[in-house]
């Protein structure tokens, strides 16, 4: 059993009695405890933080690159044991794995060009012997609150852009699967940052709001479900805190009658079920135009969902492993009952799976329903698991309007062979991310992620130059610079005192 502590300046944080378990969901057994801290902890973090960010801030932007080149190169070094712990905790496989480290990587590679991102504008004469600059500055100690289903590649999301960009940072991952946030805390303090720049906090409610309500932290970026990132949001912005928010999804695959099937079918069996479906990028609704599309499609995708293989982490067969809790597992299982009550039709059941040898694993097995309609709630709301949906749509109009008008709009993709389709699709719908035959349309690192609707709250984007704004503040500087001395002469004077 091994206890996961605070990484914070001053050693391990103090003990507030309270403790969170944290399990193998291949197993089902429990292999940690993490310690959960207080609003006490979170302030011992926040003073170190302090003392140490005006010196960072004031570091050129050479100088805070290499040490960001520096963790780049350890992060590439330790690829495969960040990929097993993440894998022991969260439960997807490797591949997945090594895939949410090296997504987060990228972003820590954008962030190397810092001086280049963060130069400012100037414009010469802008009025008679008058020149107009602007610089952006860091805004002091930022938070990051972190969710299980990518506890590398969202945090390193938050503080690679924020430290980077001259700014302190305190992460506060998930409880569920916490070492390897703490890991990529202790590499980055190996890359040569100095100590208090990077910490790590864990808990619950209270630590989250210890971070929304401390007057000392200026900002705060949030991925989570949307109840708690539209609460993050509101109660970090009434504390005068900037604020973004990434909250939940149901985005949607249209599928047209000139798609290619066999694609697409490979497609959605990886975005539907990777990760056991746990990432607010995966496409867990289909939308054939047409009944000939919808039963074609149904046909491939039968024996291919049947197909998968569900394994342990550390299966290199599986195509996906278990979901992160015993809770988890029976609120996914909860909302196929849901379904199948409202109507949907249950074309593969993935109730009651059972893996043999770890019957006490948190498994899913891969769920394909037929027939969802619109008014069901296992439609409107995320399920968050390895459960394909299909929404049958009768043309291109209706299937457009179905991610359009739902309450998420996160990520969204159309399955076409037609440009003009795809070109009016992506201009017209009403989602913040679109693929064109491309299943999980995450931006690469120099672009931004971002939804709309209740997907997101607050106006700037994760990552890239939207990620570099928002750890940043504009400065505006108007300067003249009079030809003469004070006493009105043409004569160059340096002031002197007394």
């Amino acid at each position: 059993m091994r206890d996961i502590d605070h990484l914070i300046v001053g050693g391990p944080g103090v003990a507030t009695g309270r403790t969170k378990d944290v399990y193998n969901p291949s197993t089902g057994e429990v292999q940690a405890k993490v310690a959960l801290g207080d609003a006490a902890l979170l302030d011992r973090a926040v003073q170190a933080a302090k003392k140490v960010q005006p010196e960072w801030a004031m570091t050129n932007p050479q100088k805070r690159a290499r040490v960001m080149f520096r963790y780049k190169e350890l992060i590439e070094a330790n690829m495969d044991d960040l990929a097993r712990l993440l894998s022991s905790e969260h439960g997807k496989v490797i591949d997945d794995a090594k895939g949410d480290v090296q997504r987060g990587l990228e972003v820590i590679e954008y962030a190397c060009g810092i001086p280049q991102v963060q130069k400012g504008e100037y414009t010469i004469g802008a009025g008679p012997g008058i020149d107009v600059y602007s610089m952006r500055q860091p805004l002091g100690i930022g938070a990051g609150i972190t969710p299980f289903n990518f506890p590398a590649m969202i945090p390193m999301w938050m503080f690679g852009m924020a430290i980077a960009c001259g700014n302190a940072f305190i992460l506060k991952p998930s409880e569920r699967d916490p070492s390897v946030p703490v890991r990529l805390v202790e590499l980055f303090l190996e890359a040569g940052a100095p100590d208090g720049l990077l910490q790590c906090v864990h808990g619950d409610k209270e630590m989250v709001d210890a971070i929304l309500d401390h007057p000392d932290i200026a900002a705060v970026s949030f991925v989570g479900s949307s109840d708690i990132a539209h609460y993050v949001y509101k109660r970090g912005v009434d504390n005068g805190k900037r604020v973004q928010a990434m909250g939940g999804a149901k985005n949607h695959g249209i599928v047209m009658p000139d798609a290619d099937l066999d694609q697409v079918v490979n497609d959605l069996t990886g975005a539907a079920f990777g990760s056991a479906g746990e990432r607010c990028m995966a496409l867990p609704v289909v939308v054939p135009v047409g009944d000939d599309t919808a039963e074609r499609l149904k046909a491939r995708l039968i024996p291919a969902i049947e197909a998968l293989r569900v394994g342990v982490s550390t299966d290199p067969e599986a195509h996906y492993g278990p979901v992160v809790t015993a809770e988890h597992k029976a609120r996914v299982e909860q909302w196929i009952d849901t379904a199948e009550k409202e109507g949907g039709e249950i074309v593969i059941d993935g109730r009651g799976f059972s893996l043999q040898g770890h019957e006490k694993g948190f498994f899913v097995g891969p769920t394909l329903i037929d027939n969802v309609t619109t008014d069901m709630e296992s439609y409107k709301e995320e399920i968050f698991g390895p459960v394909l949906q299909i929404v049958r749509a009768k043309d291109f109009e209706e299937a457009l309007s179905l991610p359009s008008k739902h309450q998420y709009g996160n990520g969204v993709a159309i399955f076409t062979r037609n440009g003009h389709a795809a070109r009016e699709f992506a201009a017209r719908v009403n989602v913040g991310m679109v693929g064109i035959n491309v299943p999980i349309p995450v931006p690469v690192s120099y672009h931004s992620f971002g939804g709309w609707k209740r997907s997101a709250f607050g106006d700037t984007n994760q990552y890239g130059t939207e990620g570099m704004k928002f750890w940043t503040k504009v400065k505006t500087v108007t300067q003249r610079w009079p030809d003469g001395g004070g006493d009105g002469s043409n004569a160059f004077v340096i002031p002197t005192m007394g």
